[in-house]
């Protein structure tokens, strides 16, 4: 049986890094044996973004702790959805999205994902 687990902060799992992002594990599966949620925390330091992508088997809930700036999103990347503190996103499994900074301070994110491991593919930007 599973057992309840409290991650501190100088214990996260750094895990990737996408574009300028960097994401730290609380609740994952090598680093607390979860089987079927993920739970992070993003920063984006200012005016930067993630490197543009989607998930294959998950889907994807954002909270926006820190930070203002853009959600881009669409198959082109094409439609751009305004994003500040307070905030909540939902992203479909196999939607491409790129979160930016338009700030002048980190951006920071909460990531909670219904899979312990998540399958990225990074996409590149539309071409003009």
């Amino acid at each position: 049986m599973a057992e309840i687990q409290v991650v501190h902060p100088d214990g996260l799992e750094v895990e990737i890094q996408s574009g300028a992002m960097t994401r730290l594990a609380g609740v994952s599966e090598g680093l607390t044996g979860s089987t079927g949620i993920h739970l992070a925390i993003a920063t984006i330091p200012p005016h930067c973004a993630s490197s543009p992508h989607y998930h294959v088997n998950c889907e994807s809930a954002i909270y926006v702790v820190k930070g203002h700036g853009r959600f881009v999103i669409g198959d082109n990347l094409d439609q751009e959805l305004p994003i500040g503190p307070g905030d909540f996103i939902y992203v479909p499994a196999e939607a491409v999205h790129q979160p930016i900074n338009d700030d002048s301070e980190d951006m920071e994110i909460i990531v909670a994902r219904n899979t312990p491991v998540e399958i990225v593919v990074e996409v590149e930007p539309a071409k003009s």
